[in-house]
């Protein structure tokens, strides 16, 4: 018999179930790429709409009242300019934060392909509708906000949808490995939307938001398309979510070899039928974890966030670079944030204490934020290190909570097989970290003019909170690595 080429014997050991998976994980990361590559571009364009133009030459005929605020764009030419960008960033972030309670319960009740694709092609027409004030030549500081608004709103069709539509296809076994390389894509997103509105920052700035407008409408059509959202209508075999053991520590994983993308990860479960109602706002939050870990993302986000919105800004003050350089330098914050991510993920697989992991990261964080703040500047070689590790250890357990901990909670056991918890439980943690998401940006809007020595001792702050808001979970998971078991709580209802 002739031997099948080598390409071919990879393909074909692979079964149907496994092909579906790395699709369904694929499209899963390219969507919420675009979400994150359509949120970027108002970080690069600060340092473009507020500049010292006393060193831009300006044409021979242009009458100039003003020599040091002629090139900058009004309403942005202000000496309150950065208090300014802090309410443009709010008015996102506020309305992302308020939408995102209401997204997960939108989201268990709506097919997710039309919710998902839906709110992309809404969030691509509003990023395109900031970007064309530049071309309609808009000056009113109300059309920005109700642009950013409307699109904060739209954005969080997102999250929930993809959380849930990962976890309905993966088990929970290598769950922190396999969705800390999904979860790059808020790493990989932020990088491309920041080269992207880099291209077209300093000679067309609406650019910046049109491409990436065009980008993510695309890809909700994609998504219409091709989007599966459980293995069931596709015939393939459902994942298994959680151990078939009556006690276990707090969010322990299985330390089985479970092979990432296989298709026999439910021949140990016991069939459980599927309840219709979706969970309630109160039933979610009265799973065990779920509050302690919302808290903890509200401050590990704003720290994240607080870097994603000025990070540029600050690197073109401090570093004195123009809003081009300053953009592409600040990606290696996102780059150390992909790594990270993936060694949260593996070490809270190894060690099965999510809680834990982050925590130690947490800690590792704090006086790295500050040495950032007082020799990230001299160099750029140390530049670049800083960036790197201050991105790791931020960005890792914002990812592993907004992940594999939020798909954990979402079918813990103690849910008895309720498999329309997950949405509710993802938008629950996330929208409760995008209050700091919004609370972080406007902070620094108001803390810069006094110095940004003061914004990194509210990051430092914040990121101290968040790692003791997980102390009890962290004791918990100590306990269970003791030989101390925890019982679960009773639910007698949800």
């Amino acid at each position: 018999m002739r031997s099948l080429a080598p390409g071919i014997k990879l393909i074909t050991s692979f079964s149907r179930d496994s092909w579906y998976r790395f699709f369904i994980l694929l499209l899963t990361f390219v969507f919420y790429t675009t979400y994150h590559l359509s949120r970027k571009p108002i970080s690069i364009i600060k340092s473009q709409l507020h500049r010292n133009c006393s060193n831009v030459i300006h044409p021979a005929d242009l009458n100039i009242t003003d020599n040091d605020t002629w090139c900058d764009w009004a309403p942005f030419d202000q000496n309150n300019y950065q208090n300014l960008f802090g309410v443009l960033d709010n008015c996102f972030l506020v309305a992302y934060a308020i939408g995102m309670f209401f997204s997960g319960i939108f989201g268990e009740r709506l097919p997710l392909r039309y919710y998902l694709s839906s709110g992309m092609i809404l969030s691509g027409i509003f990023t395109a509708l900031f970007g064309l004030g530049f071309y309609w030549q808009i000056h009113s500081l109300w059309y920005y906000c109700l642009v950013q608004a409307l699109n904060g709103l739209v954005q969080t069709t997102g999250w929930p949808a993809v959380v849930a539509c990962v976890g309905n296809w993966f088990g929970k076994g290598k769950r922190g490995f396999i969705m800390g390389i999904w979860n790059s894509h808020t790493s990989v997103g932020n990088i491309l939307g920041s080269l992207i509105a880099g291209v077209y920052v300093s000679s067309a700035w609406g650019l910046s938001f049109i491409v990436p407008g065009i980008i993510i409408a695309a890809a909700g059509v994609i998504c219409f398309l091709f989007l599966v959202e459980k293995p069931e209508d596709v015939n393939c075999t459902q994942p298994q979510h959680h151990e078939s053991v009556e006690q276990e520590p707090l969010l322990r994983n299985s330390s089985s070899n479970e092979e990432i993308f296989s298709a026999n990860t439910s021949t140990a479960v016991e069939t459980v039928e599927d309840h219709t109602e979706a969970i309630s706002f109160c039933g979610a939050l009265r799973i065990p974890g779920v509050v302690e870990f919302s808290l903890c993302l509200l401050f590990a986000k704003l720290v994240s966030y607080t870097f994603l919105y000025w990070l540029p800004l600050y690197i073109a003050n401090v570093a004195h670079f123009d809003p081009k350089k300053a953009g592409d330098l600040s990606t290696l914050f996102d780059v150390g944030g992909i790594v990270g991510g993936i060694l949260a993920g593996l070490i809270s697989d190894y060690s099965g204490g999510r809680a834990t992991t982050c925590c130690a990261m947490l800690i590792i964080a704090a006086p790295m934020l500050f040495l950032f703040n007082k020799i990230g500047q001299n160099g750029l070689p140390t530049t670049i290190g800083m960036l790197l590790w201050c991105g790791a250890l931020v960005n890792g357990p914002y990812a592993l909570i907004t992940t594999a901990v939020s798909a954990d909670l979402g079918t813990h056991e103690c849910l008895r097989g309720n498999s329309r918890a997950l949405s509710t439980v993802t938008a629950i943690i996330d929208g409760t970290g995008s209050i700091g998401a919004a609370v972080g940006p406007l902070l620094a809007g108001l803390i810069s003019p006094t110095g940004w020595n003061n914004v990194f001792y509210m990051l430092i702050a914040a990121d101290v909170l968040a790692c003791l808001l997980l102390s009890r979970l962290v004791y918990k998971e100590v306990r269970g690595w003791c030989g101390y078991t925890t019982r679960l709580r009773g639910f007698k209802e949800i």
